[in-house]
């Protein structure tokens, strides 16, 4: 009988190692989840979902504190039916409505033929570079409260979107 020759052990040997290796490797990715699933908002707003409402993007545009905020982004109504949403921060409340599978855009203006709405807070009580905390509600899911972004009219692309004081 003839011994395994030294070369035949190493492959072995070397097949083993790294068939061990996979096994753990493999291991590590079945126990941490893909983040490159979870959602997100890549831009300068907030994300937000309130039941069949998704909001997209949300942001306030305001020139100091004390002055009026102009909030922008999206609300997107997922259901088949309508649904109304009641934005509401200091002592502004407002309400937007939402076809089924509708989107509207926040800040377009006043215009919801066009998919458009404004909403216009009198009165923002924080600075720009800090958070605004707004509540966005229905009647059928409750409601949320998210800590939006506030932006001044430095940017070119809020230049236009910063409200001005109305006499």
């Amino acid at each position: 009988m003839t011994s395994p020759r030294p070369r035949t052990l190493r492959a072995a040997a070397l097949a083993a190692g790294v068939a061990v290796v996979g096994l753990v490797l493999a291991g590590c990715s079945a126990t941490n989840p893909i983040t490159t699933e979870d959602p997100y908002g890549a831009s300068d707003g907030v994300r937000m979902t309130l039941g069949d409402v998704r909001g997209s993007n949300r942001r306030v545009v305001s020139e100091a504190k004390g002055e009026p905020g102009s909030l922008l982004g999206g609300l997107i109504n997922n259901s088949t039916e309508d649904r109304v949403v009641t934005v509401s921060a200091g002592d502004t409340t407002e309400k937007i409505e939402l076809g089924p599978k509708e989107t509207v855009l926040l800040g377009g203006g006043d215009a919801p033929e066009d998919g458009q709405a404004s909403v216009v807070f009198e009165s923002v009580d924080v600075p720009p570079g800090a958070v605004l905390v707004v509540t966005f509600s229905t009647p059928e899911d409750g409601s949320v409260t998210a800590n939006l972004p506030v932006l001044d009219g430095s940017l070119p692309e809020y230049a236009t979107a910063v409200p001005t004081p109305s006499s």
